[in-house]
C-alpha cells in the first residue's frame, strides 16, 4: 500500500492526488497540517528535507519527494492512461513544457514559505497581490502554449498539463484571480471535475479538510 503525506490545501499533494486517482492507485493518507508547521517537525523533516508535501511512500519504504517526480513515478508503474505521450516526443515535450509553467515558474514563488517572505517584508495585502500577479502571468502563458479547440489542454482526454491546470485554479478562485483574459482554462477544469478521479481529488473532499 502506498502513503501519501498530503495537505487537502497543497496544490502539489493535490496534483499527486488526481494521478493517483486516475490511475486506480489504492493509498493511504497521512495528514502534514502546513499551516499548523507540521511540515517542520523532526520526523517529517526527516522524510522530507525540504519540509514540504507530498511525500510518497512506497511499499518497500522509498521515499518519494517533489510531485513532478511522483508524478513521473506514477506514470512509469501504471502506465494507463497516461499522463505523457509515449510515441509522440514532441507532443510529450510541449505537454510537459505547459505543466511546467505551473510547477517551475508560478509554484516556486507562490508557495507558502516565499508568499511568508513577502507578507513579512510588506504587508498582508501585497502578498496577495503578488500571488495574484504571478498566477495571472501563468495562465496567459499556459493558454498560449496548449491546443486552441480540443476538450482537454491537449487533445480529448486530460494529461499532466491538465492535472497542473486544475489544481492551480484551485488556487486562483481562492484567491479571486481575475480569469476573464483566459475563459478556455475554466472549460477545462469544468470537463475535469465532472471526471470521477479529479473529483475524489477535490481539496474540499479530502478528510483533513478545514
Amino acid at each position: 500500500m502506498l502513503t501519501l503525506y498530503t495537505y487537502w490545501r497543497s496544490t502539489t499533494s493535490y496534483r499527486v492526488r488526481i494521478a493517483l486517482a486516475m490511475k486506480g492507485l489504492d493509498y493511504t493518507s497521512r495528514f502534514v497540517n502546513l499551516v499548523d508547521g507540521a511540515q517542520s517537525h523532526d520526523d517529517y523533516a526527516a522524510l522530507n528535507p525540504i519540509k514540504g508535501v507530498p511525500t510518497l511512500i512506497l511499499d518497500d519504504g522509498t521515499v518519494l519527494t517533489q510531485s513532478m517526480a511522483i508524478l513521473d513515478y506514477l506514470d512509469h508503474i501504471a502506465p494507463e492512461p497516461a499522463l505523457l505521450p509515449r510515441d509522440n516526443p514532441a507532443l510529450r515535450a510541449r505537454i510537459l513544457a505547459a505543466a511546467m509553467v505551473f510547477a517551475t515558474d508560478v509554484h516556486p514563488v507562490n508557495n507558502l514559505k516565499v508568499v511568508h517572505r513577502v507578507k513579512e517584508l510588506s504587508n498582508a495585502d501585497e502578498g496577495v497581490a503578488w500571488m495574484r500577479h504571478w498566477m495571472g502571468d501563468g495562465f496567459r502563458a499556459f493558454d498560449a502554449l496548449i491546443e486552441p479547440d480540443t476538450p482537454f489542454s491537449f487533445g480529448d482526454t486530460p494529461t499532466l498539463a491538465d492535472i497542473c491546470l486544475v489544481a492551480q485554479l484551485y488556487n486562483a478562485h481562492r484567491w479571486d484571480v481575475d480569469m476573464t483574459a483566459t475563459p478556455r482554462l475554466l472549460d477545462i477544469e469544468a470537463r475535469c471535475l465532472d471526471l470521477p478521479a479529479f473529483d475524489a481529488a477535490r481539496p474540499e473532499n479530502q478528510m483533513d479538510a478545514q
